[in-house]
């Protein structure tokens, strides 16, 4: 059975992106991107919104990653080998391989999606996120807290709702990001 894993880079104040929907304060150096390499190894299936995924979908294409760091390019790779699906109502079809979409958010489906997967699976992005989490779905949460307020925008967690969550893990990196790692108590 495979764990759901909310996984997002978020501001000291809770945010991932800023009031005016830039999250370029997260850009992650080396040392962070490789640490969300390995993480994302794990995962076998990743849950995307439509924004989510259209933001994600650039990693489909090699042609702007000729110039990019080795750990850049080999995040690529990693994403391109998990599975996808694409919660929308709205979007016709699909860009990249190994991508489904799905019309409407079913948490049964998730259950069994979870319990039928021999692998982790995610979940991005703020709006798809927090419907996993009211549903008590979400397993795990994976965040990386990057040295910088923002002062409002989206979100990183849900709002009204409570989580009781026991600290698994944590890490410095050298540029100041933290990273925790938390187990949401009573989900599954």
């Amino acid at each position: 059975m495979g764990k759901l894993i909310y996984a997002a880079n978020t501001s000291l104040d809770g945010y991932l992106e800023d009031a005016d929907g830039s999250f370029d304060w997260s850009v992650p150096d080396d040392e962070v991107h490789a640490f969300w390499n390995e993480h994302e190894r794990g995962i076998g299936t990743s849950l995307y919104g439509r924004r989510m995924y259209e933001t994600m979908r650039v990693w489909e294409t090699d042609d702007w990653l000729a110039t990019e760091p080795d750990v850049v390019r080999e995040y690529a790779g990693i994403w391109r080998d998990a599975d996808k699906v694409v919660y929308s109502t709205t979007l016709d079809a699909v860009s990249t391989a190994r991508t489904r979409i799905e019309r409407q958010f079913d948490p049964e489906a998730v259950r069994r999606l979870k319990e039928e997967s021999g692998s982790d699976l995610s979940v991005g992005g703020a709006t798809l996120g927090a419907e996993a989490f009211r549903h008590g779905l979400v397993d795990e949460c994976v965040l990386l807290l990057c040295p910088v307020t923002v002062g409002g925008g989206k979100p990183a967690l849900p709002l009204g709702v409570r989580l009781d969550l026991e600290l698994l893990d944590s890490r410095r990196f050298g540029n100041g990001v933290l990273y925790v790692r938390h187990a949401v108590r009573g989900a599954g």
